[in-house]
Formats: structure tokens, sequence, C-alpha cells
């Protein structure tokens, strides 16, 4: 069995110019947005991709205040206030005094708020599912390979030192 890519494990064409396979992941990444947005938009629920990221940064983050969720979403207080206003109107966070400081609310995900997530996770991983069985097992090993040493390699990079564009 031969896998994509020659013997270093780069993709075929790449040479040493990483510009070569950014061009061709950043189409890929844009039918993976287009997949997971359909997935999203077909659940009972409709969120808006700020709603959906907050609830995943506090699925990941549970418990933070409005201060940290603002950070983790790199929008500002206001803007998060407001989207927290939404979520907790439609059942899926709470906003509770902190346990250690009287001053600060924390956030938290409700059941619902959680069955919504898994119920938008169930739907992507389904989507992405369909995908990948159209591929190749070697394909598919080499894809995963590839994505985890992408993880990794942005895990290594600082945000500051990433290019604009």
């Amino acid at each position: 069995m031969t896998l994509p890519g020659g013997p270093d494990g780069r993709a075929e064409g790449s040479g040493d110019d990483p510009s070569v396979g950014a061009h061709e992941i950043a189409g890929a990444v844009e039918h993976l947005v287009s997949l997971w947005s359909v997935a999203a938009q077909e659940a009972p629920v409709r969120l808006s991709l700020h709603q959906l990221r907050a609830l995943w940064a506090l699925e990941t983050a549970p418990e933070t205040n409005l201060t940290g969720l603002a950070d983790r979403l790199d929008i500002g207080l206001p803007t998060a206030s407001r989207l927290c206003d939404r979520l907790e109107a439609a059942g899926m966070l709470e906003r509770t005094p902190h346990p250690r400081n009287r001053r600060e609310l924390q956030l938290t995900l409700t059941p619902h708020g959680r069955r919504v997530l898994d119920d938008v996770a169930r739907r992507r991983n389904l989507a992405l599912t369909e995908v990948l069985a159209a591929m190749a097992p070697a394909e598919r090993s080499a894809l995963v390979r590839g994505m985890r040493a992408f993880t990794s390699a942005a895990a290594d990079v600082p945000p500051g030192r990433r290019r604009a564009p």
C-alpha cells in the first residue's frame, strides 16, 4: 500500500514551499466550514456562529465569567453580554453568583444548552463521516496523521508570530 506523498510524508508537489499546501488546505477548509454550517443549520435549534462559539467556549471552560468569555471569543464585553442575554433567554445558559466572589457572575451551560451542543456535534460528525467514507482508507489515515501534525505545529506557533494577510 502506498500512502499519498513522498518518502518524507510531504504532499506530492508541495516541495519546500508551504504556501502551495496552504492554498490547497484553504480550499478544503472552506468545504469543511460549509459542511459544518449546513449541519448546524439543520439542527432543530438554530444558532448563530457566535452563539455556537459561546456555547462551546463554556463547555470547554465551565463556570467562566463574562470577561473570560469575551476574551475567549475575542469580542467586546457589551457584545458578550448581549450574546449571553440571548442564550439565557433561550434557556441555554444561566448566570449565577460566583461561589468565591460575590461581585462576579459565572456563566454555566444549562442541560438544554448541552443537548443543543450535543445535537450539533452529532450532526457535524455524521456529515464529516459521510465525506470520509468516500475517501480511500489510506487517504483517511494520511489525513488524520496530517491533522494531528497540523494541530501540534499550530500549538507551537505563538499567535503573535502568525502572519497577517
